[in-house]
């Protein structure tokens, strides 16, 4: 290896830009190599889409890419002309600009050949010696002493009710974020599976004058809006069971103060979570989990305006109930549903399908073949809830045999089973920095040994 130790990255995304900004920041920092497979660096799928109806879910006041910064973004709004806020949040498209230009500046203050861009796919991670080989799709093998996984979110696992020929067929759409993802014109009616904000998305997205969506999930949420303004938030105890901590925030909501009341929980969340037991856990994401998803991730206030009148006048129609069959027919799709708590199946006939079920979790049904390798060689192992792969708290990912594995981290969604919280920036960004200094540390202690 040469003598300065290197870092690869790989994803490019918010998670993986902000971990390989904050190694290539420090002056005896290592080489820093940022793998992406899609070309796109700094903008990753949230953050990608021109669409100005795509808001942004959290105000701007608190998406600074830096923890210890908290108004970095509102000051890089303030020297940019053309843009406006929507109420005091802006769309995904201006934020990965602003990505972009932290992309583009610390490139143009690294020394030369601290950060670079690798435009290539990383198809294998494996030990070599004390440190790693990265081996890219087009051939060529990286040598690390330390290798980040920031993948982002994994697409959605295909529906169980769905036959192998719809799953073929251009009326199915198994990535709602997939550039190449298209709806022929003349689809009426549109059964988007889930109800949740890629729900949202995608209703907002492949809207047109006539078209009809059904979006049909187990309990028919739809989240929240955000108030016009923040407000103050409310005492709330921040310890306790699943059941304990529902029923306060249930109880400091009178008056329709529930948004101050999530809000007061929200920074106590990853303490809480690492808190609570295996089966605390699991009780959490049975009973609580997809009321805590539609109030704690909300809607800009426009957004829920819109989506609000495309219920009202039935272009957006949402149930809840069980997709029993998929089937693809001459003219489209026929679903079969049972509405929650019916014993009676009903059908649906629609143009096409849309899969807005939500990231994967469960690495065994993920279709990524780094992560299959990883999972076959015993680098890496699914955390006991299924909701990502194991970690330990300074974001090491953790093998087969239950050791973490030195010099091989993950940032953001995949490291969900061990954060809870850490889907959003705010989150992701803390774990970037938190990692980024742990390697640090950890190649100093080396260089000095």
């Amino acid at each position: 290896m040469s003598q300065r130790p290197a870092v690869a990255v790989i994803g490019a995304g918010f998670s993986g830009l902000l971990t390989a900004l904050h190694l290539a920041a420090a002056p005896d920092g290592p080489t820093v190599r940022l793998i992406e497979r899609s070309g796109a660096f700094g903008r990753g799928a949230a953050y990608a889409t021109a669409n100005p109806d795509h808001l942004l879910n959290v105000r701007v006041a608190n998406m600074s890419a830096y923890p210890d910064d908290p108004d970095h973004f509102t000051r890089w709004l303030a020297g940019r002309e053309g843009w406006s806020a929507h109420g005091g949040f802006v769309t995904r498209g201006v934020y990965g600009d602003y990505l972009q230009d932290l992309l583009r500046r610390a490139l143009e203050s690294a020394p030369a050949g601290r950060l670079l861009l690798e435009q290539d796919e990383a198809v294998e991670v494996r030990r070599a010696g004390e440190g790693w080989r990265v081996r890219l799709a087009l051939g060529r093998e990286i040598e690390a002493d330390a290798v980040v996984l920031a993948l982002g979110v994994l697409a959605p696992a295909p529906p169980a009710a769905a036959g192998a020929d719809l799953l073929a067929s251009p009326r199915y759409i198994g990535d709602p974020w997939d550039p190449k993802a298209r709806l022929d014109g003349a689809a009426s009616d549109v059964l988007l599976i889930g109800s949740g904000l890629t729900m949202i998305d995608a209703a907002i997205s492949l809207w047109r004058p006539g078209r009809r969506f059904w979006a049909i999930s187990r309990r028919g949420l739809v989240p929240r809006p955000h108030a016009p303004t923040a407000g103050a938030a409310v005492p709330m105890r921040t310890a306790g069971s699943p059941r304990e901590l529902f029923a306060a925030v249930r109880a400091a909501s009178d008056g329709g103060r529930w948004r101050e009341a999530v809000d007061a929980l929200r920074p106590h969340v990853q303490g809480i979570w690492l808190g609570w037991s295996l089966a605390e856990r699991r009780q959490f994401l049975r009973h609580v989990r997809p009321w805590w998803d539609v109030h704690r991730h909300r809607l800009a206030p426009s957004v829920a305006r819109r989506i609000g009148l495309m219920m009202r006048g039935r272009e957006l129609v949402v149930r809840a109930g069980e997709l029993t069959g998929l089937a693809l027919t001459q003219g489209g799709v026929e679903a079969t549903w049972r509405p929650r708590g019916g014993r009676v199946a009903r059908r649906l006939g629609v143009s096409a399908v849309v899969n807005c079920s939500g990231f994967l979790g469960d690495l065994e049904q993920a279709r990524d073949p780094l992560l299959a390798r990883l999972l076959a060689s015993g680098l890496i192992r699914p955390d006991p809830c299924r909701l990502g792969a194991e970690v330990d708290v300074g974001s090491r990912l953790v093998g087969a045999g239950g050791q973490a594995q030195a010099g091989l981290y993950a940032v953001g969604p995949l490291t969900r089973g061990a954060f809870w919280e850490i889907t959003s920036a705010p989150d992701i960004r803390s774990q970037a920095a938190g990692a980024a200094q742990s390697i640090l540390s950890t190649l100093r202690r080396a260089r000095a040994a």
